[in-house]
């Protein structure tokens, strides 16, 4: 059974640039991974440096508007799968799926239910799925992804975005989800507000795993457009990110 790492934030933390670095670091082990793109922004294939022309939510649409042609006897569940395998994409260390969203309006719940048991069997091929959340907890509620190990959420060094981690705390607890841990990563963390953040966690009661300071090259490389996935290892935020998944079990 795949180990099931969701990493979740509010827009401009970086939640997307830390889902990156861990799958950097993932595809240095032996480990088979399965990245998942789970923000209907879909940012994660630009900061991989990968493109992506399908999503699972162009599959989500046409079997919403074929469901009522096809013939009654036909398997809708193979037909779903077929097509997700079409759209994952297999790149050198991982494979990505993007799950995008539908363009038209309606209920795809029964859609939903289809691609639940499927994400259950096709996570089984895998040694660790990474997803990169929307900012929100509605992903969790539709409950495409169970059992999720590790909640990383990620945070600015505010003491605003710290009890914003909080607030996510205390909602996958209210949402009766489940993960099985919660974690908090720091990020953007300069030396003049490092000690504040350990203490403003400790406060909240947040499990704070690491502080990711700012790192220039990153800012480069957003401003520019430019992949993160191939930053150096000299890279202040890849070190930092390194003993964040150690501390993972990654």
């Amino acid at each position: 059974m795949a180990k099931i790492i969701a990493v979740t934030g509010k827009g401009g933390t970086g939640k997307t640039a830390t889902t990156t670095l861990l799958i950097r670091h993932l595809t240095r082990t032996n480990k088979v991974v399965l990245a998942v793109d789970a923000d209907p922004d879909t940012n994660l294939p630009e900061t991989l440096g990968c493109e992506v022309n399908r999503t699972v939510g162009d599959i989500k649409q046409f079997m919403q508007d074929e469901r009522d042609n096809m013939p009654l006897d036909s398997n809708k569940e193979s037909i779903l799968k077929s097509k997700l395998y079409e759209i994952l994409e297999e790149m050198p260390g991982y494979d990505l799926v993007v799950m995008g969203r539908p363009e038209g309006s309606g209920c795809y719940c029964y859609v939903n239910n289809l691609l639940r048991g499927i994400m259950d069997k096709l996570v089984n091929n895998y040694d660790v799925l990474i997803i990169d959340t929307e900012a929100g907890l509605e992903h969790f509620s539709r409950k495409i992804f169970r059992n999720v190990d590790d909640l990383v959420v990620v945070t600015d060094g505010s003491r605003r975005g710290m009890r914003t981690a909080e607030r996510i705390k205390d909602l996958v607890g209210e949402l009766e989800t489940d993960v099985s841990n919660i974690y908090v990563i720091a990020n953007k963390v300069t030396d003049t507000n490092r000690e504040v953040i350990a203490e403003t966690a400790g406060e909240l009661g947040l499990e704070l795993i690491g502080m990711v300071p700012v790192d220039e090259m990153i800012a480069e490389r957003d401003l520019a457009g430019e992949p993160l996935f191939d930053l150096p290892d000299d890279s202040v935020a890849v070190q930092e990110i390194e003993k964040i998944a150690g501390k993972l079990g990654l």
